[in-house]
Protein backbone atom coordinates (compact mmCIF):
# COMPACT_ATOMS: atom_id res chain seq x y z
CA UNK A 1 0.00 0.00 0.00
CA UNK A 2 1.04 3.53 -0.75
CA UNK A 3 3.01 4.84 2.54
CA UNK A 4 1.90 8.36 1.41
CA UNK A 5 -1.68 7.64 1.73
CA UNK A 6 -1.27 5.46 5.34
CA UNK A 7 0.97 7.68 6.60
CA UNK A 8 -0.60 10.69 5.05
CA UNK A 9 1.96 11.90 3.27
CA UNK A 10 1.99 14.85 0.33
CA UNK A 11 -0.52 15.31 -1.80
CA UNK A 12 -1.04 13.70 -5.19
CA UNK A 13 0.13 15.65 -8.43
CA UNK A 14 -3.02 14.96 -9.70
CA UNK A 15 -5.02 16.85 -6.84
CA UNK A 16 -4.01 20.58 -7.24
CA UNK A 17 -4.10 23.53 -5.14
CA UNK A 18 -4.01 26.91 -5.14
CA UNK A 19 -2.47 29.26 -2.86
CA UNK A 20 -5.62 31.72 -1.56
CA UNK A 21 -7.76 28.19 -1.38
CA UNK A 22 -9.11 27.42 1.99
CA UNK A 23 -8.42 23.98 2.19
CA UNK A 24 -4.67 24.95 1.92
CA UNK A 25 -5.19 26.75 5.49
CA UNK A 26 -7.78 23.88 6.21
CA UNK A 27 -4.70 21.09 6.29
CA UNK A 28 -4.29 21.42 9.94
CA UNK A 29 -0.85 23.01 9.36
CA UNK A 30 0.16 19.18 10.08
CA UNK A 31 3.44 20.39 11.91
CA UNK A 32 1.36 21.94 14.68
CA UNK A 33 -0.91 19.02 14.68
CA UNK A 34 0.71 17.42 17.56
CA UNK A 35 -1.90 19.27 19.94
CA UNK A 36 -0.80 21.19 22.97
CA UNK A 37 -3.32 19.79 25.90
CA UNK A 38 -3.18 23.38 27.07
CA UNK A 39 -4.62 24.66 24.18
CA UNK A 40 -7.48 22.96 24.13
CA UNK A 41 -10.41 25.30 25.02
CA UNK A 42 -13.83 23.76 25.20
CA UNK A 43 -14.20 20.75 27.68
CA UNK A 44 -17.47 18.38 27.56
CA UNK A 45 -18.75 15.75 29.60
CA UNK A 46 -21.85 13.55 28.92
CA UNK A 47 -23.39 12.15 32.23
CA UNK A 48 -26.25 12.01 34.95
CA UNK A 49 -28.56 9.36 32.31
CA UNK A 50 -32.18 9.55 33.49
CA UNK A 51 -34.87 7.91 31.99
CA UNK A 52 -38.58 9.59 30.29
CA UNK A 53 -41.50 7.53 30.10
CA UNK A 54 -44.51 9.17 28.11
CA UNK A 55 -47.62 7.45 26.65
CA UNK A 56 -45.36 7.30 23.39
CA UNK A 57 -42.58 6.16 23.95
CA UNK A 58 -39.83 5.25 26.49
CA UNK A 59 -36.60 6.87 26.25
CA UNK A 60 -32.98 8.09 28.23
CA UNK A 61 -31.70 11.53 27.76
CA UNK A 62 -28.39 12.67 29.30
CA UNK A 63 -26.81 15.64 30.89
CA UNK A 64 -24.29 17.74 29.10
CA UNK A 65 -22.11 19.78 30.68
CA UNK A 66 -19.60 22.08 28.54
CA UNK A 67 -16.86 24.92 29.53
CA UNK A 68 -15.32 26.76 26.91
CA UNK A 69 -13.30 29.73 26.78
CA UNK A 70 -14.36 30.41 23.04
CA UNK A 71 -15.47 33.71 22.21
CA UNK A 72 -18.29 32.69 20.24
CA UNK A 73 -19.99 31.76 23.17
CA UNK A 74 -21.93 34.00 25.40
CA UNK A 75 -21.03 32.13 28.40
CA UNK A 76 -18.29 29.70 29.87
CA UNK A 77 -20.97 27.31 30.96
CA UNK A 78 -23.78 25.30 29.70
CA UNK A 79 -26.09 22.05 30.70
CA UNK A 80 -28.66 20.96 28.80
CA UNK A 81 -30.13 17.75 28.24
CA UNK A 82 -30.11 15.80 24.92
CA UNK A 83 -31.62 12.54 24.17
CA UNK A 84 -30.05 10.08 21.24
CA UNK A 85 -32.30 11.21 18.88
CA UNK A 86 -30.55 15.10 19.23
CA UNK A 87 -27.02 13.43 18.24
CA UNK A 88 -28.28 11.63 15.75
CA UNK A 89 -29.12 14.89 14.36
CA UNK A 90 -25.94 16.75 15.35
CA UNK A 91 -23.89 13.84 13.13
CA UNK A 92 -26.09 13.96 10.28
CA UNK A 93 -25.61 17.87 10.03
CA UNK A 94 -22.07 17.99 10.49
CA UNK A 95 -21.42 14.74 7.89
CA UNK A 96 -24.09 17.38 5.60
CA UNK A 97 -21.88 20.48 6.01
CA UNK A 98 -18.49 19.17 5.76
CA UNK A 99 -19.37 15.54 3.35
CA UNK A 100 -15.76 14.67 3.44
CA UNK A 101 -14.55 15.09 7.16
CA UNK A 102 -14.59 12.10 8.94
CA UNK A 103 -17.18 12.39 11.70
CA UNK A 104 -16.67 10.34 14.80
CA UNK A 105 -19.38 7.64 15.30
CA UNK A 106 -22.23 7.33 17.24
CA UNK A 107 -23.26 4.06 19.07
CA UNK A 108 -26.20 1.84 17.33
CA UNK A 109 -29.87 3.08 17.57
CA UNK A 110 -30.51 -0.91 19.13
CA UNK A 111 -29.06 -2.94 21.04
CA UNK A 112 -25.45 -4.23 20.78
CA UNK A 113 -24.49 -7.48 20.78
CA UNK A 114 -24.70 -8.76 24.64
CA UNK A 115 -27.10 -6.62 25.87
CA UNK A 116 -30.18 -8.26 26.87
CA UNK A 117 -32.37 -5.53 27.49
CA UNK A 118 -32.39 -2.08 25.75
CA UNK A 119 -32.54 -0.12 28.79
CA UNK A 120 -30.54 -1.79 30.99
CA UNK A 121 -27.47 -0.16 32.99
CA UNK A 122 -24.46 -1.87 31.41
CA UNK A 123 -26.71 -0.86 27.90
CA UNK A 124 -26.87 3.17 29.42
CA UNK A 125 -23.50 3.18 30.69
CA UNK A 126 -21.96 1.38 27.24
CA UNK A 127 -24.09 4.16 25.39
CA UNK A 128 -23.07 7.77 27.83
CA UNK A 129 -19.24 6.55 27.23
CA UNK A 130 -20.04 6.42 23.67
CA UNK A 131 -21.71 9.57 23.43
CA UNK A 132 -19.27 11.32 25.31
CA UNK A 133 -16.66 10.27 23.29
CA UNK A 134 -18.08 11.73 20.09
CA UNK A 135 -18.64 15.00 21.68
CA UNK A 136 -15.18 15.50 22.81
CA UNK A 137 -13.78 14.10 19.00
CA UNK A 138 -15.79 16.79 17.57
CA UNK A 139 -14.69 19.03 20.15
CA UNK A 140 -11.42 18.13 19.19
CA UNK A 141 -11.68 19.25 15.43
CA UNK A 142 -10.61 22.21 14.00
CA UNK A 143 -13.16 22.73 11.58
CA UNK A 144 -16.20 20.94 12.83
CA UNK A 145 -16.05 21.93 16.62
CA UNK A 146 -16.63 25.65 14.65
CA UNK A 147 -19.89 24.39 13.57
CA UNK A 148 -22.90 26.62 14.53
CA UNK A 149 -25.15 22.99 14.40
CA UNK A 150 -22.71 22.10 17.10
CA UNK A 151 -22.56 25.56 19.04
CA UNK A 152 -26.62 25.03 19.33
CA UNK A 153 -26.34 21.77 20.24
CA UNK A 154 -24.10 22.25 23.69
CA UNK A 155 -25.80 25.53 24.53
CA UNK A 156 -29.77 25.53 23.06
CA UNK A 157 -32.81 24.32 25.62
CA UNK A 158 -34.42 21.44 24.23
CA UNK A 159 -37.99 23.52 22.57
CA UNK A 160 -34.76 26.03 21.57
CA UNK A 161 -33.11 22.65 19.49
CA UNK A 162 -37.03 21.74 18.65
CA UNK A 163 -37.00 24.90 16.61
CA UNK A 164 -33.74 24.50 15.15
CA UNK A 165 -34.30 21.11 13.66
CA UNK A 166 -37.27 22.18 12.19
CA UNK A 167 -35.30 24.51 9.66
CA UNK A 168 -33.28 21.96 8.80
CA UNK A 169 -33.50 20.89 4.62
CA UNK A 170 -36.81 18.91 4.01
CA UNK A 171 -37.95 15.85 2.92
CA UNK A 172 -38.11 16.49 -0.59
CA UNK A 173 -34.47 18.03 -0.48
CA UNK A 174 -33.14 15.30 1.23
CA UNK A 175 -34.98 12.48 -1.39
CA UNK A 176 -33.31 14.58 -3.94
CA UNK A 177 -29.79 14.27 -2.40
CA UNK A 178 -30.15 10.55 -2.10
CA UNK A 179 -31.71 9.81 -5.72
CA UNK A 180 -28.79 11.94 -6.93
CA UNK A 181 -26.29 9.73 -4.55
CA UNK A 182 -27.79 6.78 -6.06
CA UNK A 183 -27.49 7.77 -9.50
CA UNK A 184 -23.78 8.66 -9.36
CA UNK A 185 -22.92 5.23 -7.34
CA UNK A 186 -24.44 3.31 -10.05
CA UNK A 187 -22.69 5.64 -12.67
CA UNK A 188 -19.60 5.25 -11.10
CA UNK A 189 -16.09 7.39 -11.56
CA UNK A 190 -13.98 7.38 -14.50
CA UNK A 191 -10.41 7.94 -12.82
CA UNK A 192 -10.52 8.18 -9.12
CA UNK A 193 -6.74 9.53 -8.11
CA UNK A 194 -4.67 6.05 -6.89
CA UNK A 195 -4.26 7.44 -3.52
CA UNK A 196 -8.28 7.35 -2.88
CA UNK A 197 -7.80 3.95 -4.08
CA UNK A 198 -5.82 2.98 -1.95
CA UNK A 199 -7.50 4.55 1.20
CA UNK A 200 -9.99 2.24 -0.12
CA UNK A 201 -8.34 -0.81 -0.46
CA UNK A 202 -7.28 -0.08 3.53
CA UNK A 203 -10.37 0.64 4.39
CA UNK A 204 -11.97 -2.54 3.28
CA UNK A 205 -9.18 -4.86 4.70
CA UNK A 206 -9.65 -2.60 8.18
CA UNK A 207 -13.16 -3.28 8.12
CA UNK A 208 -12.87 -7.24 7.56
CA UNK A 209 -10.08 -7.31 10.45
CA UNK A 210 -12.38 -4.95 12.81
CA UNK A 211 -15.44 -7.08 12.38
CA UNK A 212 -13.48 -10.28 12.99
CA UNK A 213 -11.70 -9.22 16.02
CA UNK A 214 -15.12 -7.68 17.00
CA UNK A 215 -17.23 -11.27 16.59
CA UNK A 216 -14.72 -12.76 18.33
CA UNK A 217 -14.14 -10.57 21.20
CA UNK A 218 -17.55 -10.22 21.70
CA UNK A 219 -18.02 -14.23 21.87
CA UNK A 220 -15.49 -14.30 24.56
CA UNK A 221 -16.66 -12.38 27.05
CA UNK A 222 -20.27 -13.87 26.28
CA UNK A 223 -18.12 -17.45 27.07
CA UNK A 224 -16.62 -15.66 29.97
CA UNK A 225 -19.83 -14.53 31.32
CA UNK A 226 -21.17 -18.04 31.27
CA UNK A 227 -17.79 -19.25 33.04
CA UNK A 228 -18.43 -16.54 35.73
CA UNK A 229 -22.20 -18.00 36.34
CA UNK A 230 -20.47 -21.56 36.74
CA UNK A 231 -17.39 -20.28 38.58
CA UNK A 232 -20.45 -18.25 40.97
CA UNK A 233 -21.49 -21.87 41.97
CA UNK A 234 -18.41 -23.79 42.73
CA UNK A 235 -17.16 -22.25 45.75
CA UNK A 236 -20.54 -22.71 47.83
CA UNK A 237 -20.42 -26.45 46.65
CA UNK A 238 -16.77 -26.71 48.45
CA UNK A 239 -18.01 -25.38 51.76
CA UNK A 240 -21.18 -27.58 51.72
CA UNK A 241 -18.96 -30.46 51.51
CA UNK A 242 -16.54 -29.32 54.50
CA UNK A 243 -19.43 -29.89 56.07
CA UNK A 244 -19.60 -33.50 55.70
CA UNK A 245 -15.87 -34.17 55.51
CA UNK A 246 -14.02 -33.65 59.18
CA UNK A 247 -10.64 -34.91 58.01
CA UNK A 248 -11.12 -32.85 54.70
CA UNK A 249 -12.73 -29.78 56.30
CA UNK A 250 -10.09 -27.26 56.36
CA UNK A 251 -8.17 -28.34 52.79
CA UNK A 252 -12.27 -27.94 51.20
CA UNK A 253 -12.78 -24.60 52.74
CA UNK A 254 -9.11 -23.48 51.53
CA UNK A 255 -10.17 -24.26 48.12
CA UNK A 256 -13.53 -22.84 48.30
CA UNK A 257 -11.90 -19.57 49.44
CA UNK A 258 -9.40 -19.49 46.35
CA UNK A 259 -11.90 -20.22 43.97
CA UNK A 260 -14.09 -17.25 45.65
CA UNK A 261 -11.26 -14.70 45.36
CA UNK A 262 -10.30 -16.07 41.62
CA UNK A 263 -14.20 -15.68 40.68
CA UNK A 264 -13.73 -11.93 42.00
CA UNK A 265 -10.65 -11.46 39.91
CA UNK A 266 -12.04 -12.87 37.10
CA UNK A 267 -15.48 -11.02 36.97
CA UNK A 268 -12.88 -7.83 36.95
CA UNK A 269 -11.53 -8.98 33.84
CA UNK A 270 -14.16 -9.98 31.97
CA UNK A 271 -15.78 -6.18 33.21
CA UNK A 272 -12.27 -4.65 31.91
CA UNK A 273 -12.91 -6.80 27.71
CA UNK A 274 -16.70 -5.65 27.93
CA UNK A 275 -16.29 -2.64 29.68
CA UNK A 276 -13.31 -1.11 27.42
CA UNK A 277 -12.19 -3.78 24.83
CA UNK A 278 -15.32 -4.66 23.29
CA UNK A 279 -16.47 -1.06 23.25
CA UNK A 280 -12.99 0.18 21.06
CA UNK A 281 -13.30 -2.59 19.02
CA UNK A 282 -16.79 -2.17 17.99
CA UNK A 283 -16.13 1.50 17.67
CA UNK A 284 -13.64 1.37 15.04
CA UNK A 285 -15.73 -1.50 13.08
CA UNK A 286 -18.25 1.65 12.93
CA UNK A 287 -15.54 4.02 11.81
CA UNK A 288 -14.71 1.85 9.01
CA UNK A 289 -18.24 2.50 7.97
CA UNK A 290 -17.98 5.56 8.57
CA UNK A 291 -15.02 6.21 6.28
CA UNK A 292 -16.69 3.80 3.36
CA UNK A 293 -19.36 6.61 3.72
CA UNK A 294 -17.02 9.75 3.22
CA UNK A 295 -15.33 7.68 0.13
CA UNK A 296 -18.55 7.42 -1.70
CA UNK A 297 -19.49 10.94 -0.69
CA UNK A 298 -16.05 12.42 -2.39
CA UNK A 299 -16.75 9.33 -4.95
CA UNK A 300 -20.07 11.18 -5.67
CA UNK A 301 -18.87 14.82 -6.28
CA UNK A 302 -16.37 13.60 -8.94
CA UNK A 303 -19.28 11.35 -10.71
CA UNK A 304 -21.68 14.91 -10.80
CA UNK A 305 -18.15 16.73 -11.95
CA UNK A 306 -17.02 14.24 -14.81
CA UNK A 307 -21.13 14.07 -15.53
CA UNK A 308 -20.72 18.01 -16.29
CA UNK A 309 -17.41 17.48 -18.27
CA UNK A 310 -19.35 15.32 -20.49
CA UNK A 311 -22.15 17.02 -20.79
CA UNK A 312 -19.56 20.19 -21.70
CA UNK A 313 -18.16 18.45 -24.29
CA UNK A 314 -21.35 17.55 -25.90
CA UNK A 315 -22.65 21.08 -25.92
CA UNK A 316 -19.28 22.32 -28.19
CA UNK A 317 -19.44 19.19 -30.49
CA UNK A 318 -23.43 20.29 -30.97
CA UNK A 319 -21.83 23.93 -31.24
CA UNK A 320 -19.05 23.35 -33.74
CA UNK A 321 -21.28 20.67 -35.87
CA UNK A 322 -22.51 21.66 -39.39
CA UNK A 323 -25.15 23.98 -39.52
CA UNK A 324 -26.72 22.13 -42.05
CA UNK A 325 -27.36 19.45 -39.39
CA UNK A 326 -31.09 17.92 -38.89
CA UNK A 327 -32.18 20.59 -36.27
CA UNK A 328 -31.57 23.88 -38.44
CA UNK A 329 -33.02 22.18 -41.87
CA UNK A 330 -36.30 21.16 -39.84
CA UNK A 331 -36.48 25.05 -38.30
CA UNK A 332 -36.11 25.93 -42.56
CA UNK A 333 -38.65 23.57 -43.74
CA UNK A 334 -40.90 25.25 -41.28
CA UNK A 335 -40.57 28.41 -43.23
CA UNK A 336 -37.55 30.13 -40.71
CA UNK A 337 -34.49 31.67 -41.92
CA UNK A 338 -31.66 28.71 -41.82
CA UNK A 339 -29.02 31.73 -41.09
CA UNK A 340 -31.34 33.15 -38.26
CA UNK A 341 -32.21 29.25 -37.07
CA UNK A 342 -28.19 28.90 -36.95
CA UNK A 343 -27.44 31.88 -35.20
CA UNK A 344 -30.41 31.43 -32.90
CA UNK A 345 -29.01 27.83 -31.91
CA UNK A 346 -25.58 28.87 -31.30
CA UNK A 347 -26.75 31.36 -28.99
CA UNK A 348 -28.48 28.99 -26.85
CA UNK A 349 -25.70 26.64 -27.27
CA UNK A 350 -23.10 29.19 -26.14
CA UNK A 351 -25.25 30.43 -23.27
CA UNK A 352 -25.89 26.65 -22.25
CA UNK A 353 -21.75 25.98 -21.96
CA UNK A 354 -21.11 29.35 -20.38
CA UNK A 355 -23.59 28.21 -17.60
CA UNK A 356 -21.91 24.65 -17.48
CA UNK A 357 -18.01 26.13 -17.16
CA UNK A 358 -19.43 28.05 -14.43
CA UNK A 359 -20.89 24.95 -12.38
CA UNK A 360 -18.01 23.32 -13.26
CA UNK A 361 -15.63 25.52 -11.95
CA UNK A 362 -17.79 25.64 -8.83
CA UNK A 363 -17.47 21.75 -8.82
CA UNK A 364 -13.94 21.93 -9.59
CA UNK A 365 -13.38 23.74 -6.40
CA UNK A 366 -15.58 21.75 -4.63
CA UNK A 367 -13.46 18.89 -5.88
CA UNK A 368 -10.26 19.93 -4.84
CA UNK A 369 -11.72 21.21 -1.23
CA UNK A 370 -13.51 17.83 -0.75
CA UNK A 371 -9.99 15.95 -1.92
CA UNK A 372 -7.74 17.81 0.54
CA UNK A 373 -10.21 18.00 3.34
CA UNK A 374 -10.39 13.80 3.20
CA UNK A 375 -6.89 13.86 3.08
CA UNK A 376 -5.88 15.72 5.99
CA UNK A 377 -8.65 14.33 7.95
CA UNK A 378 -7.65 10.84 7.18
CA UNK A 379 -4.00 11.77 8.74
CA UNK A 380 -5.82 12.70 11.77
CA UNK A 381 -8.33 9.88 11.58
CA UNK A 382 -4.76 7.16 11.60
CA UNK A 383 -3.19 9.20 14.46
CA UNK A 384 -6.69 9.16 16.37
CA UNK A 385 -6.96 4.81 15.85
CA UNK A 386 -3.60 4.20 16.58
CA UNK A 387 -3.36 6.03 19.66
CA UNK A 388 -6.41 4.75 20.43
CA UNK A 389 -5.84 1.06 19.60
CA UNK A 390 -2.59 1.04 21.45
CA UNK A 391 -3.90 2.11 24.55
CA UNK A 392 -6.56 -0.02 25.04
CA UNK A 393 -4.22 -3.36 24.21
CA UNK A 394 -1.69 -1.95 26.40
CA UNK A 395 -4.71 -1.73 29.34
CA UNK A 396 -5.66 -4.98 28.29
CA UNK A 397 -2.39 -6.91 28.70
CA UNK A 398 -2.05 -5.33 31.79
CA UNK A 399 -5.49 -6.37 33.22
CA UNK A 400 -4.92 -9.88 32.27
CA UNK A 401 -0.99 -9.75 33.82
CA UNK A 402 -2.90 -8.36 37.04
CA UNK A 403 -5.62 -11.34 36.98
CA UNK A 404 -3.16 -14.05 36.40
CA UNK A 405 -0.88 -12.96 39.47
CA UNK A 406 -3.43 -12.26 41.76
CA UNK A 407 -4.92 -15.80 40.71
CA UNK A 408 -1.49 -17.40 40.92
CA UNK A 409 -0.68 -15.76 44.25
CA UNK A 410 -4.15 -17.27 45.71
CA UNK A 411 -3.44 -21.02 44.52
CA UNK A 412 0.49 -20.00 45.76
CA UNK A 413 -0.55 -19.40 49.08
CA UNK A 414 -3.01 -22.54 49.50
CA UNK A 415 -0.53 -24.86 48.01
CA UNK A 416 2.41 -23.52 51.16
CA UNK A 417 -0.64 -24.28 53.42
CA UNK A 418 -1.09 -27.35 52.22
CA UNK A 419 2.17 -28.35 52.20
CA UNK A 420 2.98 -27.29 55.72
CA UNK A 421 0.32 -29.46 56.95
CA UNK A 422 1.44 -32.54 55.00
CA UNK A 423 4.88 -31.89 56.52
CA UNK A 424 3.74 -31.42 60.17
CA UNK A 425 1.68 -34.67 59.76
CA UNK A 426 4.55 -36.60 58.78
CA UNK A 427 6.70 -35.13 61.30
CA UNK A 428 7.73 -37.93 63.73
CA UNK A 429 6.87 -37.01 67.43
CA UNK A 430 9.33 -37.26 70.35
CA UNK A 431 7.36 -40.16 71.33
CA UNK A 432 7.71 -42.03 68.13
CA UNK A 433 11.71 -41.11 68.16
Amino acid sequence: MDTSITDGGSFNASMPTSPGSMINQYKFDEEDEQEDPGAKDIFITVDNPESHVTTIETFITYRVLTKTTRSEFDSSEYEVRRRYQDFLWLKGRLEEANPTLIVHPLPEKFVMKGMVERFNDDFIETRRRALHRFLNRVSEHPILSCNEDFKIFLTAQAWELTSHKKQGPGFLSRMGDTVRAVAASVRGVKSRPEEFNSMQEYVEAFSQKMTSLDRITQRIVKEEREYLEELKEYAPTYTLWSGSEEELAEPLKGVASCVDRCFQETEEQVRQFSDTLAPALHEYVLSAETLKAVLRRRDFIQAELEAKNEALAAKRADRDADPRERGVVWQSLLGKDPEEARQQRQQRLTGEIHELKEEIDKLEDRMEWANNALKGDWSRWQRSMRTDLKEVFITTAQKNVDHYEKCLAVWESFLLSMRSEVGDINQPSSDDS
